[in-house]
């Protein structure tokens, strides 16, 4: 999962960003609202953590233009005012969920799985397809009942493939889910981990689309 953490507290920003990481996403951390501003215009971001007492410009002034674009990125709010009015005007303004300061990072990070799955239409915890099932939370997969290892960013591209069957990702795309800002990507990394998948899970599970990108089909109603 790809995620933009908005937090100016350099202690708790670091912290929840190298937790996250640890758990398998990519996570950019930003300390103010005006560059997460401009870091949601990308399309390639999968949630938002966002602190309402940010400098610049407050979080809620964030979400509240972000809904304004019609951008429905999942929005987990991430304060320490824990008054009522200060919840009710962040879930009013658009946060599909809002965890005080402290928190426990297993929470969050649930938190976080859940509002994408609301945003996917999905209800269940595990992904299922063409006898294949992921579980996101213990990042794991099975493949018609045996259990299939896959290398952390192996299962980043699946798991970011198959929550979008039948979309085509660009090699750009996929490598935004795997790397921040400011890591390097080698030129063939996203090929490698594809004849990876291919490997493990079968040469027709992912399609090429040439000169566009990588895709999953859509489920026929039969499958």
């Amino acid at each position: 999962m790809r995620i933009v953490l908005a937090e100016d507290d350099r202690h708790l920003g670091e912290g929840l960003s190298m937790g996250l990481r640890e758990l398998g996403h990519t996570v950019d951390w930003l300390v103010d609202g005006s560059a997460t501003e401009q870091a949601l215009l990308s399309e390639n971001i999968d949630a938002l953590i966002l602190d309402l007492g940010l400098p610049t410009q407050d979080g809620l002034h964030v979400l509240k233009n972000l809904r304004s674009r019609g951008n429905n990125l999942p929005v987990l709010v991430l304060t320490a005012r824990d008054t009522l009015d200060d919840r009710i005007q962040g879930l009013d303004l658009g946060a599909d969920d809002y965890v005080v300061k402290p928190f426990d990072l297993l929470e969050v990070d649930a938190r976080l799985r859940a509002i994408c799955r609301r945003r996917e239409g999905r209800a269940a915890p595990l992904i299922e397809y063409a006898g294949i099932t992921m579980d996101p939370a213990s990042r794991s997969l099975q493949k018609d009942g045996v259990e299939v290892i896959l290398g952390a960013n192996e299962f980043s591209i699946l798991e970011t493939l198959i929550s979008h069957p039948g979309r085509i990702m660009s090699r750009q795309a996929l490598e935004e889910s795997l790397y921040g800002w400011d890591e390097g990507v080698e030129s063939n990394a996203i090929e490698v981990y594809i004849h990876h998948l291919r490997k493990k899970l079968g040469k027709t599970l992912i399609k090429t689309v040439r000169g566009v990108g990588y895709m999953i089909p859509k489920q026929s109603q039969s499958d």
